[in-house]
């Protein structure tokens, strides 16, 4: 251990190109993925509030619906064959030679689902050019769910600096494309041209470097590993985005009412959600491959390490969901004008959500691990049918707040069952004496930084100043709770 910790202050290049130990991986991965989803999501966000503020809310409102519409139908088309790709290849290194077929699947799976998206796209909607960019946005959706089944081959052998440079190139290329365009012929049926053409470019370089540099690409046909495959995806349609999901059933809904200036309120609030909620993402990838490993290695190694992402999910859902209603306003009209205003209630209750994905996840990821698939995709139907039905009340009486409503109620019960199916099914113990702990430590430490970000001479300050402030008054009170009430430190070896 030591030997180790001394290799990497010599050469600070292996604690973010190697693999020696399973801290430093997950360390590694985590930086890696961060750097990527800090820079792609700043990137996105840039693009979308200028998409927003060119094409005006109504047109991004058509825009979000597009988008909203092929991400969900898409999810089909990949069924959830990256985490089980990931899950398998981290197991068992010699099922790579399986992989060749896998791609034959994708491929097929997405030819089907564009035949789909076609006919579906007359029935969804009567805007011509609606249907039109759904058709255009189609192939990018398509194109970024064939680039996963890539990166979860990068996951298995966990080189996620891989996935991370990858991504990073792609949204620097469409950020690019995207402002180009709005600027000489703002429309959203060219900046759905501009999605897809860049994506395009992405994975021509990506299966160039995945066959040189990483493994040989070939395409075959295996009837048995196809159904080994399909057998375990298919539960995982939904994944582990349950509240992506919930969020673009809103916006089709609202769409589909025909509140599409209501639908670009939504959906300026949501993307800040889930640009800030993605690190729930980030910490649920980096662990997944190890949970896996140790799901058949050892079951005392898998409750540390699980209890360890657990804890981290707790201190970080609490400060984003204070944070989020207290500076509502302040975030709102920092990212957008003032047509916007009407989102500000919308993103109070959308980032609720967020902290309830953040306390999700864990548990959605024990019963994948455990190979109870079908049970959590089952919780996830279970939430969309409930989050359908509000929407079908709320939505035309409340517009984008009963949306935010209906997401809210639907993920908070999902947690609820994703609890129980754990404790029951797996070997996982959801709650202990030191979760406790947490618990009271994050709400002390949550509270502290509630009141003091909402004193008038901290909250009227640089919108940024009261974020730093309000983070370093959370950690610092939280680290003198864990010493007050002895908890064990996150840090404690685990391995």
């Amino acid at each position: 251990m030591f030997e180790n910790i001394k290799i990497i202050f010599v050469n600070p290049r292996i604690l973010f190109l190697k693999n020696i130990g399973v801290r430093q991986t997950i360390v590694k991965n985590t930086f890696w993925l961060t750097v990527a989803e800090v820079i792609t999501q700043i990137l996105k966000l840039v693009l979308i509030i200028y998409t927003a503020r060119i094409l005006g809310a109504i047109e991004y409102g058509k825009f979000s619906f597009a988008l909203s519409f092929v991400a969900i139908a898409v999810i089909f088309s990949e069924l959830g064959l990256p985490d089980i790709i990931t899950r398998e290849l981290s197991r068992n290194q010699n099922l790579e030679k399986e992989y060749s077929s896998i791609i034959s699947l994708k491929v097929f799976l997405s030819i089907a689902m564009m035949l789909l998206i076609y006919i579906v796209s007359f029935f969804i909607t009567s805007d011509p050019v609606i249907r039109s960019s759904i058709w255009l946005l189609s192939y990018f959706i398509l194109i970024t769910s064939f680039l996963n089944i890539l990166y979860a081959f990068f996951r298995a052998r966990q080189k996620m600096e891989y996935e991370a440079i990858s991504k990073i190139i792609q949204y620097i290329i469409l950020t690019s494309f995207g402002f180009l365009v709005l600027l000489l012929a703002p429309s959203i049926k060219n900046l759905s041209y501009a999605y897809l053409i860049t994506n395009l470019a992405v994975l021509i370089l990506i299966l160039f470097f995945f066959n040189r540099f990483v493994s040989p690409l070939r395409i075959s046909y295996d009837k048995k590993v196809w159904k080994k495959y399909l057998k375990s995806s298919w539960p995982l349609a939904g994944g582990l985005i349950i509240s992506w999901i919930y969020v673009s059933v809103s916006s089709i809904m609202l769409g589909y009412f025909g509140y599409n200036i209501e639908n670009g309120w939504y959906n300026a609030a949501y993307k800040i959600i889930g640009a800030i909620a993605i690190s729930a993402v980030l910490i649920s990838r980096s662990f997944f491959p190890v949970l896996s490993k140790f799901s058949i290695e050892s079951k005392e190694k898998i409750k540390k390490v699980w209890n360890y992402q657990k804890e981290l999910m707790i201190i970080f859902a609490f400060p984003i969901i204070i944070g989020g209603i207290v500076l509502a306003p302040k975030i709102i009209s920092f990212f957008y004008d003032s047509s916007y205003y009407p989102s500000i209630f919308a993103f109070q209750l959308l980032v609720f959500v967020s902290g309830v994905d953040f306390l999700y996840y864990p548990y959605a990821s024990a019963l994948i691990i455990f190979n109870h698939e079908k049970r959590n995709f089952g919780l996830i139907i279970i939430g969309l049918i409930i989050s359908i039905i509000l929407n079908i009340f709320l939505i035309p009486r409340y517009t984008l707040y009963g949306a935010a409503t209906s997401v809210l109620i639907s993920s908070v019960i999902v947690l609820l069952l994703a609890i129980i199916a754990t404790r029951i099914y797996t070997p996982i113990r959801p709650f202990n004496a030191e979760m406790l702990k947490t618990f009271v430590a994050v709400i002390f430490s949550g509270l502290v930084m509630f009141f003091l970000i909402s004193m008038p001479k901290i909250y009227n300050l640089n919108f940024i100043l009261v974020i730093i402030i309000g983070m370093i008054s959370y950690f610092l009170v939280l680290f003198a709770c864990y010493k007050t009430l002895r908890i064990n430190k996150l840090l404690s070896p685990w391995i």
